[in-house]
């Protein structure tokens, strides 16, 4: 993200004003981020390129979550759903490349209604407001079970509470916003399965949360990790979810990105 991300859980990113998280965030060169993700020099060269990260790496925080015992039932036109899984940069990235996809696009949602916002108005942490992904499908290509299983499987941790990866605040919280009564069962269903699964070392603590709207993210960071593939972030956070993506459920990735 433009904001800097916080490497230390101890610091709260969210408490500073936007303009200085701006100011402070960090750079990598290829080289250091290779040393920084682990590779070293030698094994530098797939720092440069998403497609050449190492396994060990694409599944560095891949679980594979179960199948969902109870799915909202297809339409037979397209649906819509909305995800909040920290930056939404990797939240797009992979489900863009999900098939049966049609777009997917970052902006916010979780706040008041009447509130309008901004990036830098929602990266204060005080709206209410989480960076989230609005994704549009075709339900008979695939499901918004199958659509939950991903996002917890390669995008969302969901036992941080208030975090992803290196962002902090509420504005990074998981949560999953239902639009229709059938992804409202099917979620809050799915929280409760991944809990007595008990696949990650803590409680599953994201949140079904009420829609109560949803304001599109500025233009420069919509489709941000296809247009910027060796961006710091997106190499040593977001590509990786993408490679998971494609490791695990091989039969839903689409190697063209949706529009």
């Amino acid at each position: 993200m433009t904001s800097q991300p916080s490497h230390r859980p101890d610091i709260a990113v969210s408490s500073r004003p936007a303009r200085l998280r701006r100011a402070l965030r960090q750079r990598f060169s290829p080289f250091l981020l290779a040393a920084a993700v682990g590779g070293g020099l030698t094994g530098g060269v797939w720092a440069l390129s998403p497609g050449l990260l190492p396994p060990a790496l694409a599944a560095e925080s891949a679980v594979l979550a179960p199948v969902p015992k109870i799915d909202a039932v297809p339409a037979r036109k397209l649906e819509t759903a909305v995800f909040a899984g920290g930056c939404y940069w990797g939240v797009e990235g992979v489900f863009s490349h999900v098939k049966g996809v049609k777009l997917a696009v970052s902006g916010f949602a979780g706040g008041p209604r009447a509130m309008k916002v901004d990036y830098d108005r929602v990266g204060e942490g005080d709206t209410g407001y989480a960076e989230s992904v609005r994704v549009t499908y075709d339900p008979q290509v695939v499901s918004y079970g199958a659509l939950l299983r991903i996002f917890f499987s390669v995008i969302a941790d969901p036992t941080t509470l208030n975090y992803q990866g290196p962002d902090h605040g509420t504005q990074y919280r998981s949560a999953l916003f239902p639009l229709n009564a059938e992804q409202a069962k099917a979620a809050n269903a799915y929280l409760a399965q991944l809990g007595q699964a008990k696949l990650w070392n803590g409680p599953i603590v994201t949140k079904v949360e009420r829609f109560t709207g949803f304001q599109d993210g500025p233009a420069y960071h919509q489709n941000f990790l296809e247009r910027n593939p060796r961006h710091p972030y997106i190499l040593r956070w977001d590509a990786q979810k993408v490679a998971a993506l494609k490791q695990l459920f091989p039969q839903n990735y689409s190697e063209r990105p949706s529009a």
